[in-house]
């Protein structure tokens, strides 16, 4: 819950622990040292219910979360009945006379279009009705009007009116974070698509023709380098899940370095250093693979830098080390390396279309879920090599591998 949404929720519970809402009206009670006062126990008694009806609300303004945070409003607010729509129909009702729910699209007509609060009679015929009186108030996301959330009472109330203020902006915050989620995810979706574009043309094709030289000469190597390409392929392409594990991200580098060794042969060399304890670990997907397809390519093939000597065999390190907190993974290759100042440049997003696109993608990926202290430390110069080093918590609340 956010500082806005927390402050909102103490504010209300102070509104309606001291109007009756939800402990009546009291004596001014004696202060012990460890039980605390009405006040105190309704702000926390409110906070724990609004804590309960966030998680929903954190998927959008939808029936299913309507549904499952409802009931949780309404106690917030101590109301009869209580309904949320969106801007075309009541996606859920709680408490008293369902009844009501039929007229509500049409009550809330104008206030959809103008955004302001409404109170409105309920102009209900049945004297046994006890709902006469509702507040309807906007939810909002970016100046857009969602929904509404509706609170029934059986008169007219200002303090259910600002009450159901205070309850409509916190949920309108939930909701907001709902958006930021959406477009992290479809960030996260965007960058991997590149990340896959990056792989899927020369890659694939390369590979294809590495496997079909040996279709002929040595068909049991080429069969089992077609199953390491189908398997590959199949992991960098999947649809689900932005986490992995390092033990999954390990086993497609393992196979990705097949392909490369049978295209480049004697001057490919691969050293692996792997810690068991460490292979549980969750990190973002497609992080370390490109790491390692930047090392093998620019690292045989770099530009700009003293050509390699042709029987010079490119050597990569790759270790996945226990560091306490940490898993500590380090690609290190002895190849032609780059100019600080383009590395630079690169990681600043400077370095052109076709340059550093996976230094820069799994950069930007890993302070986006860690945080700043987390981004790549890289160490080069030319002819001099590159050395990556990726930290990765050992667990963070939300990453989890699939």
């Amino acid at each position: 819950m956010t500082g806005a949404g927390i402050a909102a929720i103490a504010v209300l519970a102070l509104l309606l622990s001291g109007t009756g809402f939800l402990l009546g009206r009291t004596a001014r009670p004696k202060r012990t040292s460890d039980v605390g006062t009405p006040v105190e126990h309704a702000t926390f008694a409110t906070l724990h219910t609004a804590s309960l009806a966030a998680p929903p609300l954190r998927a959008g303004l939808t029936e299913e979360s309507a549904r499952r945070s409802v009931r949780g409003l309404r106690s917030l607010l101590g109301t009869e009945a209580l309904c949320l729509t969106d801007r075309d129909r009541v996606l859920v009702w709680d408490g008293e006379s369902e009844h009501h729910g039929k007229d509500v699209m049409r009550q809330v007509r104008t206030m959809l279009a103008s955004g302001r609060d409404t109170a409105f009679d309920s102009g209900c015929d049945d004297l046994d009705c006890p709902l006469r009186w509702a507040v309807a108030v906007p939810l909002t996301v970016d100046h857009r009007v969602l929904g509404t959330l509706v609170a029934y009472a059986p008169r007219e109330s200002a303090v259910l009116a600002r009450a159901a203020g205070e309850v409509a902006r916190w949920v309108c915050v939930q909701l907001e974070l709902a958006e930021l989620d959406r477009s992290r995810t479809q960030l996260i979706e965007a960058e991997i698509k590149a990340l896959r574009a990056q792989i899927s043309p020369h890659f694939i094709f390369n590979s294809l023709a590495a496997i079909a030289s040996f279709v002929r000469t040595d068909p049991e190597r080429a069969r089992e380098l077609l199953l390491e390409f189908a398997d590959f392929t199949r992991y960098s392409f999947r649809r689900h899940g932005e986490f992995t594990t390092l033990a999954d991200e390990l086993h497609s580098i393992d196979q990705y370095l097949a392909l490369a060794r049978a295209r480049f042969g004697e001057r490919l060399s691969v050293m692996l250093q792997v810690a068991p304890e460490v292979l549980p670990v969750s990190l973002p997907f497609l992080c370390l693979q490109p790491l390692v397809e930047n090392a093998v390519k620019h690292g045989l093939e770099g530009t700009g830098v003293p050509a390699r000597a042709s029987d010079a065999p490119l050597r990569v390190t790759i270790s996945a080390l226990d560091a306490g907190a940490e898993a500590e993974v380090v690609i290190e290759d002895d190849g032609s390396g780059m100019e600080p100042e383009r590395l630079r440049r690169i990681l600043r997003g400077e370095g052109g279309a076709s340059a550093g696109i996976g230094l820069l993608n799994v950069d930007e990926r890993l302070r986006q879920v860690y945080g700043d202290d987390y981004g790549l430390v890289i160490e080069t110069g030319v002819g001099a090599g590159m050395r990556i080093t990726v930290r990765l918590p050992k667990y963070r609340a939300g990453v989890h591998g699939s």
